[in-house]
């Protein structure tokens, strides 16, 4: 099995960001990359802050923090991250087009035994992976928001990822904290093809006015044990984001993933969630970024 010593994160988002933490916490040399400098301060910004509130609940040690931090580094382009990457994990929005043109650029730069990664939540990685001479060094890792909390890693075999890669990718979870499930590739995964349903049934419940928002939420989090309500999820993960995954998997399972009209009435007007200000519910706090799955 090939060793992994390098990872690089292509896109400093939500989730580019959480997936450096975690790897340099596993002790990997992390490269961190972004073409805009501001999102870079950010990303080392928040890091650093993940860390000081990790070291304060005592759930990391103050020399397991400083050396994670030591480890990462910040890059301004997809070569200069990717060169010497033993890893690369795309986390860039979750569109088609984006993720295709990063691979096609990336099976350039990389070295011929590089595995390449996809962070995304529900497309084809079979398909992602077709764009470049490597298909069985490609797999999906599906992180979840906020990586450096959540414990869960899909790991997605597209039709020609060999073994050597699915043990290399569920070695490197491990290392970053997190239990892996190893899926065969199919719309949605499991997260999201489940997920998605149950948000979009929510939708259609709002709709018809059989209850308000804050009710539906309150049902599933009493009722079901959910730990967050499915309006309190979707304004976290992005209106547009979910209506994107929704549209994909009414395209590729049939009608019963059709957007609910409110959602799309919803990112029509804006309302994209806690990133814009305002979704199902209103924040007059700061906007913040949105999760990129």
């Amino acid at each position: 099995m090939a060793e992994i010593r390098t990872v690089a994160i292509i896109g400093a988002g939500t989730m580019g960001r959480g997936i450096a933490h975690v790897a340099a916490l596993g002790g990997y040399r992390t490269v961190l990359e972004d073409v805009l400098p501001a999102a870079l301060r950010n990303a080392q910004d928040e890091i650093r802050g993940n860390l000081d509130k990790a070291v304060e609940l005592k759930k990391v040690s103050a020399s397991d923090a400083t050396a994670a931090l030591d480890r990462i580094e910040y890059a301004g382009s997809p070569e200069e991250a990717a060169r010497e990457a033993d890893l690369v994990i795309e986390a860039v929005p979750e569109e088609m087009e984006s993720k295709i043109e990063i691979f096609t650029l990336l099976d350039k730069v990389c070295r011929p035994g590089t595995i390449l990664a996809s962070n995304t939540s529900s497309l084809s990685v079979t398909e992602i992976a077709s764009v470049t001479y490597r298909p069985k060094k490609c797999v999906g890792m599906h992180f979840f928001n906020p990586v450096h909390k959540m414990k869960l890693l899909e790991i997605v075999r597209a039709l020609e990822t060999d073994e050597e890669t699915i043990s290399a990718a569920a070695e490197v979870g491990g290392r970053m904290g997190k239990e892996v499930v190893v899926i065969r590739e199919s719309p949605g995964f499991i997260t999201s093809r489940i997920n998605a349903m149950i948000g979009n049934e929510a939708f259609y419940m709002l709709q018809e006015g059989i209850a308000s928002a804050g009710d539906i939420d309150k049902a599933l989090k009493l009722g079901l044990n959910h730990p967050m309500g499915p309006f309190e999820l979707v304004d976290l993960v992005g209106l547009d984001t979910r209506l994107h995954i929704l549209e994909y998997l009414h395209r590729t399972l049939g009608d019963k993933y059709r957007p609910a009209p409110l959602l799309v009435q919803y990112v029509k007007a804006g309302r994209l969630g806690r990133k814009s200000g305002r979704g199902v519910y209103e924040y007059p706090e700061k906007p913040v970024q949105a999760a990129q799955n």
